[in-house]
This record gives structure tokens, sequence and C-alpha cells, in this order.
């Protein structure tokens, strides 16, 4: 199975052009920027559109106006995970998104702390503590999702994004980490998208 990773796209995803081919496209949240309704359905019909044969998304820190909203109209194909589950072709993918209203209480924690021991395929918008997530000499990733992962025995990939200079790939103890994130730091330009295999 091949998936094509993205993250904080921030409202440029109309740059990303040729994309390459995949079964599945995670985006693992921040396709908008300053978080509103009308940035929110510009990126739906975009993603919508696209020739994939699945499509998963989860909300990030900058897309506030999904904060618990029931998103429904969805192709049968597109799948929006907000602590929620989806197997697709023998594979679980579980996605947690990172809105600040619950990073501000312990509800993210939790969260982090519900997901499944049956995932294969984690998509979160936060890194895991250590793990492509070091800018401005600072460890931004969450030790609730270091802790966790380490409890997942079927644990493939974690897809995520959130710090924009670490965008990358990075393999360890069995598991693919992706830090998608494909605007850079100063807004600038646009990274290559991550192409996983599994």
């Amino acid at each position: 199975m091949k998936i094509l990773h993205l993250s904080d796209t921030h409202g440029a995803h109309h740059r990303l052009h040729e994309l390459p081919e995949a079964d599945i496209v995670v985006h693992s949240g921040d396709f908008c920027m300053v978080g509103d309704q009308r940035e929110a359905l510009d990126f739906l019909n975009w993603f919508c559109d696209l020739s994939y044969s699945h499509k998963i998304f989860i909300c990030g820190n900058h897309d506030s106006c999904l904060y618990r909203a029931n998103i429904s109209g969805l192709d049968s194909n597109v799948h929006y995970l907000c602590n929620s589950a989806i197997e697709i072709d023998g594979l679980k993918f579980y996605g947690v998104p990172m809105i600040m209203e619950d990073c501000i209480t312990d509800r993210q924690a939790n969260f982090y702390s519900d997901i499944p021991r049956d995932t294969d395929v984690l998509v979160t918008h936060s890194p895991a503590y250590g793990i492509l997530d070091f800018d401005d000499n600072i460890h931004y990733g969450s030790e609730e999702i270091l802790s966790r992962i380490s409890a997942l025995p079927t644990l493939k990939a974690h897809l995520f994004g959130h710090i924009h200079t670490r965008h990358g790939l990075l393999r360890a103890n069995n598991t693919i980490f992706s830090n998608g994130a494909i605007m850079t730091s100063d807004y600038s330009s646009v990274n290559t998208p991550n192409l996983i295999e599994l």
C-alpha cells in the first residue's frame, strides 16, 4: 500500500501539482491558515476531488472552525477522523486532531491515551516528543504520544506535521515516522509530499 502524506498546507493546497500516485492520501491537519469556514470548504472541495481511492484527514490547531463539527456529505471514500478509526485493506487508521480548545485542558492527553492498541497507522497533528519535532532548540512533540506509541504493537506508521522545519521521514523500531509539513517555516515555498510504502 502506498500512502501520500500531506500536512500543514495552510491554504496553499492549490500550489500542489502532479502529486504522485498512491492508494491513499492522508492530510494530518492545518489545511487552514486563519481557521475560517471559507478556507475549510475550499480545502475540502480540493481534497474530495483528488483522484485517490481513499482520502483521510484530521484537523490541526489552525482548523478551529471545525471544532466539534459534524462533517457530513463527504464522498464515501473521504474519511474525517476525529478520535476515530477506519479500516482500509486490512490496516486500521486512527486519527487524533489537535484543536487548541482541547490542548488547554486535559482532554488532549485523554484522546492520546485512548488510541487503540490495534492501530496500524496513527494520524495526529503533533509529533511524538523527540521525533522530527525539534525547532528553536526545543522539542515540541507530545510526551503523551511518545508514551502511547510505545504501547502499540502493530504500529507501522505515524503520520503528523506541525513542526514545519522538520519535514521528512524517519524509520525506527519497524515504524515509519512521517512529518508531512508542506509549507516551509517561513511559508514561502512548499516541500515535496512524503510517499510511504507499507
